[in-house]
């Protein structure tokens, strides 16, 4: 990836920030596991998104002074010859500035002793960090920032703090075309991953074979990690949200349901689909199937700039109260008692931010669809009393008049899904 992409960021972030003001980025520490054995490291997401940087241990500095001048500086861990030869060497400036884009740097054991200088020489200085923390205790990500809070506040009682989170997330909301560029190739990779589930499919498999097939392609697409836990949720597993066991054996006559992305350049594809193991719809499946896609059409019809968040799952709403009824899945005949019983089979909302993490942060639960937002459109129906769970889901770029469907090349229609896995070969758009 090309440091343009960063300097953008930091630049917009930078804007942001009061004059007189410090912030400080951390990306993380490997988190040991057991004995020398440390979990797969993965940078803080916002660190990521202002400097293009994976490895451990690197702060980033953005000073902005009263002036209104924001300089940049990377602190770096030293080079140590006998960790280079065990684990390899750790990142050098050179390489730094290439991927960055920052142009200055420091010794990473010289932070505290700068910041001390820093906070008694500068009257009046604000300090921001990023402080996210969903669940009253911060991750292991986001523990460094709250640790080097609790210093400042014990020793610095007189600098103020403030969480930077907010305004990121308010930024990360409008993905750059560079960013949707990585997150089209991480889409399709996992189409491709999807595609050869569907020709290797048949009846008895276990979920985690289907799996399997999965991830080999994103292996041999070099991709490394998954965007999140791939679900493969057969019969009356499908109709549990968030069933992750895969352990199961699927039987002739099931439809499966994948939940899954690959993750490219830390960017997330978020897509699932659905279909027969053995190939084939029966007529109840195939019928329930297109009333979710035609749930999935209504929402891709309202998507574009200024449209309501809150519109698109009304749409769902209405759309299944219709289709259900007409079904005779629905009983109730007044409309608030039916959209009550839609909760039955539906429920869960429709779309969610898509970007640098799979649920991508974000500060509207009403408000307005923006051009350049990315988000997931995932109407689902969940009949436990017929062993039948459906979700189909794609990434959308919001755009002025409209959307782009990211997915589109991802094969959904029952024709396209019988037609892969019968060994056909179909028209599709690139």
């Amino acid at each position: 990836m090309k440091s343009k992409m960063f300097k953008e960021h930091r630049t917009n972030f930078a804007k942001e920030l009061p004059s007189n003001s410090l912030y400080i980025a951390f990306a993380g520490n490997a988190v040991l596991r057991t004995a020398d054995q440390h979990y797969p490291f993965t940078p803080n997401r916002n660190f990521f998104y202002l400097t293009g940087l994976e490895n451990p241990a690197i702060i980033l500095l953005i000073d902005k002074n009263a002036q209104g001048e924001a300089t940049e500086t990377l602190y770096l861990e030293a080079y140590d010859e006998l960790v280079a030869k065990w684990d390899g060497a750790v990142l050098n400036e050179e390489r730094a500035k290439e991927l960055s884009g920052v142009e200055k740097f420091r010794p990473l054991d010289r932070f505290e002793r700068d910041m001390a200088m820093k906070f008694h020489n500068t009257d009046g200085l604000t300090l921001w960090m990023d402080f996210e923390n969903r669940y009253f205790n911060p991750g292991p990500q986001n523990a460094a920032a709250f640790k080097f809070a609790k210093k400042v506040k014990e020793n610095y009682p007189y600098i103020a703090l403030h969480s930077a989170f907010p305004t990121l997330a308010r930024l990360r909301t409008i993905k750059s075309k560079s960013e949707v560029k990585l997150m089209k190739e991480a889409i399709k990779i996992t189409g491709k991953g999807i595609e050869n589930i569907m020709k290797n499919s048949k009846p008895g498999m276990m979920e985690y074979e289907f799996t399997a097939h999965f991830d080999f392609q994103l292996r041999v697409n070099g991709v490394k990690e998954h965007a999140f836990n791939t679900i493969a949720a057969s019969g009356k597993n499908a109709t549990i949200l968030h069933y992750g066991e895969n352990n199961c054996k699927t039987q002739n006559g099931d439809l499966i349901l994948f939940d899954l992305g690959a993750q490219y350049g830390y960017y997330a594809a978020d897509i699932s689909r659905t279909f027969p193991v053995n190939g084939k719809f029966t007529d109840r499946q195939k019928e329930l199937y297109n009333i979710v896609l035609g749930a999935q059409e209504k929402v891709f019809a309202l998507m574009k700039h200024g449209t309501k968040y809150s519109a698109l799952n009304a749409a769902v709403i209405d759309h299944y109260v219709k289709e259900l009824s007409r079904i005779g899945l629905i009983k109730e005949k007044d409309e608030t008692k039916a959209r009550a019983e839609v909760a039955k089979y539906y429920y869960h909302g429709v779309s969610h931010h898509l970007g640098l993490d799979v649920h991508d942060v974000a500060r509207m639960k009403d408000g307005e669809l923006k051009k350049g937002m990315v988000f997931t459109v995932e109407p689902g129906l969940y009949i436990a009393e017929e062993n039948i769970g459906i979700r189909i889901e794609d990434n959308v770029l919001i755009k002025e008049d409209g959307c782009e469907i990211l997915s589109d090349m991802i094969p959904k229609t029952v024709e396209e899904i019988e037609a892969i896995m019968a060994g056909k070969a179909i028209s599709k758009k690139k």
